[in-house]
């Protein structure tokens, strides 16, 4: 699926928010093999990655993206220690299970500030850098959420909606500029800060983890989630010079969850 020619990424440099963990690890993990240089930003620093972000020459940093200055700072100081940006990775987001009679005002900002209001300024932060290199790519992370609303959580459900209509909007808008703006749509994945957050307060763990299965078709019928590594990999493509062509489009990556109500499996 992704373009392994040493040639076709030697020199590029990338920025991925939500770096640490989950989808935004393996991303970094997949980019830094290929020979990009990356630098991550997330609020939560984890020991763990040290020495293999080391070992692939992965600059990690804390961000917390809901800053504006601190984001800024990170695309920046990537752009300019590196001479250049190509690549910038809106990964960074959370969750929000919570109905509408529920959600405060704190909720509400916290959800929509992580998850639409730092991608929309990533992309500002990050466009000029893209301009000077003659274009680049750019993929957020949304949701299937935000292909079809979910009745369990309609604030995260507007968040990723948003996310997508930002997608197509800037990538019409900056196509003149060379610079492609994409978004995968995941979900369920397993081994994310989101998915672990949502098991940790199941009182049945088994059990919340057959409901997440059984409600995408192709993970219901191989018995398992989406692993971070997978979409890591379309993450990839939409930044590689294969996706040449492809710009305002979000692709799910959800085992056709948002593609309505899946088959009942005989027991």
């Amino acid at each position: 699926m992704t373009d392994k020619s040493e040639s076709t990424w030697t020199g590029r440099v990338a920025v991925v928010t939500g770096g640490e963990s989950g989808i935004g690890r393996a991303t970094a993990r997949r980019l830094a093999g290929l020979g990009v240089r990356v630098f991550v930003g997330d609020i939560t620093l984890h020991d763990e990655n040290r020495d293999e972000f080391a070992r692939l020459g992965i600059d990690s940093r804390r961000c917390d993206v809901r800053s504006l200055d601190a984001l800024r700072t990170l695309i920046d100081s990537a752009a300019e220690r590196a001479g250049r940006l190509d690549i910038l990775v809106n990964n960074a987001g959370i969750g929000m299970v919570k109905q509408i009679d529920d959600v405060s005002e704190a909720d509400w900002d916290a959800c929509l500030d992580t998850n639409f209001k730092a991608a929309f300024f990533g992309c500002k932060f990050a466009i000029p850098h893209l301009r000077r290199v003659g274009g680049g790519s750019i993929i957020n992370t949304a949701s299937n959420a935000g292909l079809l609303p979910r009745a369990h959580d309609p604030v995260y459900s507007i968040s990723k909606l948003a996310l997508v209509g930002l997608t197509k909007s800037l990538a019409l808008c900056h196509s003149k500029d060379g610079i492609r703006i994409n978004a995968v749509c995941p979900g369920p994945v397993e081994e994310t800060g989101m998915m672990n957050a949502d098991l940790a307060k199941a009182v049945d763990v088994a059990a919340t983890k057959r409901q997440f299965i059984s409600a995408s078709p192709l993970a219901q019928a191989s018995g398992r989630m989406i692993s971070p590594d997978e979409v890591a990999q379309a993450i990839v493509y939409l930044a590689s010079d294969a996706a040449a062509m492809v710009t305002g489009t979000c692709i799910a990556i959800d085992g056709g969850k948002s593609l309505g109500v899946p088959p009942r499996v005989s027991e």
